[in-house]
């Protein structure tokens, strides 16, 4: 008789053992683009661009007056058309975003650096010193915005350096108290007790140590703050309190277009155009900025 041979009972017992293979690795999704805070970036750029170079630009005197009043947007000579004085709008438009320009920037950076330092050193020293800042800072929130920019140009001289003044005021309290939280968030963490251990001093732990953290959150405000104080300054000129005339300004711009709104709606419509992309590119590159720092602040 021939031998039996042993077959397996399934093909799975036969079947040779898998190999190992090597993990496939996909590659990581990239980041999507917000091409909208591109936008804006881009819009701020060649805004700041144009006032700064302004002078240089081929470009009417935005004061001289011409006998071409009241004219609609054309391709001729005058591209955004004249206002009621026969002034090119164009011109106008450019040389009034020094003014917003400087506001928003000078006023800012102004307010930043007076309140990223208080808040910091109400944040880390706490106790007396804490209670002090604090009582300065609720001190400023107390009065009314509007009132307090009336009084202050009533007092002073209106013009350009008192708007920026002004301004500063009001944006110390919102840096403040991101920079005092943020502090208070990381004075105690692993690398402060180290280099208080290490001996290291206030004044070098505070910029050394902390300021760098701190100023993650700010800069995202400090957008939102130029976004706003835009919109002051143009609510300001609006009521004939901002930069005196002939000085163009966005808002001084509105308010002699409203006169003729009905028969010249071009009047109102260019500044308010050059008005709201500035604020809304602000904001939203407010907005793609706090979301880069929340996910920092995640990892």
């Amino acid at each position: 008789m021939t031998d039996l041979i042993e077959r397996p009972d399934s093909d799975e017992a036969a079947a040779p053992p898998p190999e190992e293979t090597a993990p496939v690795f996909k590659p990581t999704r990239r980041r999507r683009r917000d091409y909208g805070a591109m936008l804006g970036a881009a819009w701020i750029g060649v805004v700041v661009i144009a006032a700064i170079t302004a002078n240089w630009l081929p470009l009417p005197d935005p004061n001289e007056v011409t006998d071409t009043f009241s004219k609609p947007p054309s391709w001729g000579s005058h591209l955004l058309g004249t206002d009621s004085l026969g002034r090119d709008t164009l011109s106008r438009c450019i040389f009034g975003a020094r003014v917003s320009m400087a506001v928003a920037i000078g006023g800012t950076a102004m307010s930043l650096v007076i309140g990223v330092a208080l808040g910091m050193i109400a944040g880390y020293f706490r106790g007396a010193k804490d209670g002090a800042i604090s009582l300065l800072i609720n001190f400023l929130l107390a009065f009314p915005p509007l009132i307090f920019l009336i009084a202050l140009v009533a007092a002073l001289r209106p013009n350009l350096s008192t708007l920026v003044f002004g301004l500063a005021l009001l944006g110390i309290p919102n840096f403040a108290r991101v920079a005092r939280a943020t502090t208070i968030a990381f004075a105690e963490r692993e690398f402060v007790t180290a280099a208080k251990a290490l001996g290291a001093r206030p004044v070098r732990i505070l910029t050394r140590e902390l300021l760098v953290n701190v100023m993650l959150p700010v800069m995202s405000l400090a957008l939102v703050v130029m976004a706003t104080l835009v919109v002051a300054e143009g609510s300001l000129s609006f009521l004939g309190l901002g930069v005196p005339p002939p000085t163009p300004s966005w808002g001084g711009m509105l308010a002699a277009g409203r006169e003729s709104l009905s028969e010249h709606p071009h009047l109102m419509f260019v500044p308010a155009l050059f008005f709201f992309l500035t604020v809304f590119s602000f904001n939203r590159l407010g907005d793609w900025a706090r979301g880069r720092v929340g996910r920092e602040s995640s990892l």
